[in-house]
């Protein structure tokens, strides 16, 4: 699909939910894109809970909203996917780099396990400071991550404007040409110049004239 620009000139909207594995692999292909080949993209969050709630059949107009929620309401996917997304908003606070670090960390904790080890619960505070003593500086998230009410208006922010695009999938790269789509991974690709490769092919299907709309596999 088409819409505005993005939030930033020259900068490629990524929106994400760590639930989601496609979006693992998204991250991990846009972090080589940024180191080798110097794209530059912003971290967006997106609520597979919220944009999937039986109270929001369209998702451009919610009314139910993940981050009004009570902090450990819920299931595990609405509780866990809030804390995540509150941390995350705290690791923003400190920078590009040191988002991307605990936002990738966070994903691979989630996703890249081995075979029978069991998924992590990200509604555990110690999991994430964990990670934070990692990749941030572990005080500086402590004192931000206590900001609950400043870190949801900062979430709201993501999730309305994802509402306002359409956003149903992650990831979604809002593209510097207003170019916005869903793109599923099914392979993690690591090696800079493949990945290059992938990204040059997304975004020429992406924009040709064509308009192709969907390629789905037969199974």
């Amino acid at each position: 699909m088409s819409a505005s620009l993005p939030s930033q000139a020259g900068v490629i909207d990524v929106y994400f939910d760590f639930l989601c594995p496609y979006a693992w692999r998204g991250l991990e292909l846009a972090d080589v894109l940024r180191r080798e080949h110097g794209l530059k993209f912003r971290l967006r969050h997106f609520s597979l809970v919220q944009g999937n709630h039986k109270e929001n059949p369209d998702r451009k107009y919610p009314t139910w909203w993940l981050d009004h929620q009570v902090a450990g309401a819920g299931g595990d996917a609405q509780a866990g996917s809030l804390n995540a997304f509150l941390a995350g908003q705290a690791a923003l606070r400190q920078g590009e780099d040191a988002a991307w670090a605990f936002t990738l960390a966070l994903f691979r904790a989630v996703h890249q396990r081995a075979a029978g080890e069991s998924a992590p619960n990200l509604k555990n505070d110690g999991l994430l400071r964990s990670l934070a003593e990692q990749t941030l500086d572990v005080e500086q998230f402590d004192r931000d991550f206590a900001d609950d009410a400043g870190l949801r208006a900062s979430l709201h922010e993501d999730l309305q404007a994802s509402a306002s695009l359409g956003v149903f999938g992650t990831p979604t790269f809002h593209l510097t040409d207003g170019n916005i789509a869903y793109f599923r991974f099914a392979n993690l690709v690591t090696e800079p110049g493949a990945v290059l490769a992938l990204w040059n092919l997304y975004t020429a299907v992406l924009t040709d004239g064509a308009r192709i709309e969907t390629i789905k596999r037969a199974k």
